[in-house]
């Protein structure tokens, strides 16, 4: 049975600019703790500043990708994943294995539970993640408004630890260091024996690199993510759709699978324009801004304490060497403190790991059975998901492919495929389903087009490297 055409109704008016902050804090916080803590300043300390702007060049992309995600929610009021699946029929069974597949594995957990463990001096740290993953499942299921509790969170960890870090590296970093970093931005950079290059120095891992690149944001389909997180706080015609309450202590909202769509008049182009305007000033200064200035940090924090030493060639390895360079040459103190934000950071990306994922799944998964089942469903479907993952998660956690560099870096290549796949999807569905008044500028277009190829390039260089 196909899914119902759209409703018609009014785009509602926008509100002040104070009241839409809140979303892109949660996409930020889904790519802040994987590649902004791990990934980058690791391939900083050993290729220098140099790359620093692959990183920003990274989110930049993401930024487009996330406000053409958000165009089409906006305007149907609707998942984008319900758009996918009126358009390609077996598209919801690609998210599901797609989503699935990347983001199952605790890598992130296992990560912060061995930072935590540094802490306490705990060596062996598998219960600490399996606990964190019951914290995480339990804060998800205890609000009462799941968008609410997700947004709070994201907020709270995020003004906590952006702060601290800048705090730190102004401490630390000197006036050379700074300068690296705006030599990075433009592709010069030094290597540890001296030698300059600019972009891509030689010798640095593809695998790693892209592995960085597609975590520069949220990464893979956690991006799609964020078409829920705006219909949940009604930009648009995301105002009727109804949101995720808990089992335990929320009240069931009438949620609609199928959204609503406007007449093209004057008034209404009118108040998307409005829209528009308001969600990609939100997206900008929370996402992009606060993004470069997380990741920027985070790297020259790892020039300045690491850069030209010996380190370690694991991930997680490499930020405990990290928070024992800053206690060595500073106080004991800051490499605990390090290691705390560090480990609450990534605690906060799991959670948001796991919600945005259960929602991708629960969503398609009553996409397929929405001729059975009723929308009403969707809050015990998505709880079952996100219990079913801790459950697998803690397993897996006990058995040998538990090293939290594998882990990302299998995340990370598998979620650049799933870019590759849906940059093309979203570019192709808002081009060919919305009005010519609302469809996406040339400038976008080519965007879109230009991420698209060099996601499926590094994918395909990166297949046939492991092949």
């Amino acid at each position: 049975m196909p899914l119902k055409d759209h409703d018609l109704r009014e785009m509602p008016s926008p509100p002040r600019f104070r009241d839409l902050v809140g979303p892109s804090f949660i996409l930020l916080g889904l790519g802040l703790g994987s590649g902004e803590i791990i990934l980058w300043p690791y391939l900083t300390a050993n290729f220098g500043l140099g790359i620093i702007w692959a990183a920003i060049l990274g989110i930049t992309l993401q930024f487009f990708i996330n406000m053409e995600i958000e165009r089409y929610s906006l305007l149907r009021g609707e998942s984008i994943f319900v758009g996918f699946a009126r358009k390609f029929r077996y598209a919801p069974f690609w998210f599901i294995f797609s989503t699935l597949s990347a983001f199952i594995w605790p890598g992130i957990i296992a990560s912060s539970a061995k930072l935590v463990g540094a802490v306490f001096g705990i060596e062996h740290t598998n219960y600490i993640a399996v606990a964190m993953l019951l914290i995480s499942g339990l804060i998800l299921t205890a609000g009462p408004i799941l968008y609410k509790t997700i947004e709070k969170f994201s907020i709270l960890l995020i003004g906590f630890g952006v702060p601290a870090i800048f705090i730190l590296v102004l401490y630390l970093a000197k006036s050379p260091d700074w300068l690296a970093i705006m030599r990075g931005v433009v592709g010069m950079g030094k290597l540890p024996n001296g030698d300059v290059y600019q972009f891509l120095p030689f010798g640095i891992p593809i695998a790693s690199f892209l592995a960085a690149f597609a975590f520069s944001g949220a990464g893979g389909n956690l991006n799609l993510a964020q078409s829920f997180y705006i219909k949940e706080k009604g930009y648009g015609m995301g105002k009727y759709g109804g949101r995720i309450t808990s089992v335990l202590t929320g009240n069931i909202e009438d949620i609609q699978l199928e959204g609503a769509k406007f007449e093209m008049s004057k008034e209404n182009i009118g108040r998307f324009e409005r829209w528009w305007q308001l969600i990609n000033r939100e997206h900008f200064l929370v996402f992009w801004l606060t993004g470069v200035i997380a990741i920027s940090l985070l790297a020259l924090l790892s020039y300045t304490t690491v850069f030209g030493h010996t380190t370690p060639a694991a991930g997680i390895n490499f930020v405990l060497f990290e928070a024992k360079s800053i206690a060595l040459t500073t106080f004991p103190f800051l490499g605990t403190l390090f290691l705390i934000i560090g480990g609450l950071m990534l605690f906060s990306t799991q959670t948001t790991v796991l919600d945005a994922t259960s929602r991708i799944v629960s969503e398609n998964v009553l996409i397929i059975k929405h001729h059975v089942w009723h929308p009403k469903n969707l809050s015990k479907i998505y709880y079952s998901v996100l219990w079913l993952q801790i459950i697998f998660g803690s397993i897996i956690l006990f058995t040998k492919f538990n090293e939290p560099l594998f882990l990302l870096t299998l995340e990370a290549v598998i979620n650049a495929g799933a870019m590759f796949v849906h940059i093309g999807a979203t570019t192709l569905l808002n081009i060919s389903v919305l009005e010519s008044e609302v469809k996406p500028s040339l400038p976008r277009i080519l965007v879109m087009v230009g991420s698209f190829i060099f996601f499926g390039f590094f994918t395909i260089k990166t297949l046939l490297q492991y092949i």
